[in-house]
């Protein structure tokens, strides 16, 4: 390689090796096969910061998941389809094809999003997208009898509810499994689903005076993450319980910083070493919103009707409603 790097020649065609390793990182990404765990053996590259050259691989010896969920999605950008409200026509509902009612805006129906994008589900689920400040009647009356999102229709059946959905989708369609084999984080998975609406509840009720409640919730979810050492993810491996609790901590996170000052973080890195590792998902960075969008929708449409409310038990579903 020494000689090499005297070969004018050769040295016209050379790229900033750094730029090279983060192009094969994020093609690897990619395209990556699913749901398969290697044994191969990774380098780190040397680099001489002042040659801009490669000098030397160091071996490093860690076992590597190539994660299914991680890998799935697709380089180019899903186009969204546009909110249908009170005006629209409905699609050809029940003519064999499967859709996922959503919201943009709705933490629950993104959960039902990130695991259909994880099991790169795209062409074989459709998007439809209500707008539910101007809902249009057709789907209560066609759809979904619930009136809420999500909802999805397959084989001629509507099904609903975000976490039943989840383990639908992953039961009944192709795709990486999105669920453990390992019976200790089977029923870890139960415990952590069963907590999310409790989660949910104690922070939003804290937003209504002391945040107590609120800190002891993300304090359980703290712990929870150090009970498994072979990942980042609440089973180490990533799975439909990150999904489950992705979309609130997005909400949760600007939200208490704007109303409460309290930065979930802090004193948290597991929880902030998570959100990290979800935020380079491409499945779920595809169903991200705007932050300031987001604070702004929850203040308005839940701040004002959540306060003035006697109906707390009600309250999670003020962020769909």
């Amino acid at each position: 390689m020494q000689e090499m790097n005297k070969n004018e020649a050769f040295n016209q065609t050379r790229r900033d090796p750094k730029e090279l390793v983060e192009i094969y990182k994020q093609r690897f990404a990619v395209f990556a096969p699913s749901n398969i765990e290697t044994n191969l053996e990774f380098y780190e590259l040397v680099v001489d910061e002042k040659k801009s050259s490669i000098i030397s691989l160091r071996k490093d010896s860690r076992r590597a998941r190539v994660s299914a969920a991680m890998a799935t999605g697709r380089s180019v950008q899903e186009v969204l389809p546009a909110e249908l409200g009170s005006s629209s026509d409905p699609p050809p509902i029940f003519d064999g094809t499967t859709r996922l009612y959503i919201s943009y805006i709705c933490p629950y129906a993104q959960r039902v999003w990130i695991a259909r994008n994880c099991k790169g589900l795209q062409d074989k689920i459709k998007l439809v997208a209500i707008d539910l400040e101007n809902r249009p009647a057709w789907y209560k009356e066609k759809v979904y009898p619930a009136n809420k999102v999500p909802s999805l229709e397959h084989n001629n059946e509507v099904h609903g509810e975000s976490l039943d959905l989840m383990k639908y989708i992953d039961k009944h369609f192709e795709g990486p499994s999105l669920l453990p084999d390992d019976p200790a984080k089977k029923d870890f998975t139960e415990e952590l689903l069963s907590y999310s609406d409790s989660f949910n509840r104690a922070v939003i009720f804290s937003l209504k005076g002391d945040i107590t409640e609120a800190c002891a919730a993300f304090d359980y979810l703290e712990n929870a993450l150090s009970k498994f050492d072979d990942g980042p993810f609440f089973l180490g491996q990533f799975s439909l319980v990150d999904i489950a609790y992705a979309p609130f901590i997005e909400r949760f996170e600007p939200l208490l910083l704007d109303v409460k000052k309290h930065d979930i973080n802090t004193g948290r890195p597991k929880l902030a070493a998570w959100y990290q590792a979800m935020r380079k998902i491409e499945a779920y960075e595809q169903t991200l919103r705007d932050p300031v969008e987001l604070v702004e929708v929850i203040k308005r449409k839940f701040m004002v009707n959540f306060l003035l409310s006697s109906h707390s038990h009600s309250a999670p579903w003020l962020f769909c409603l």
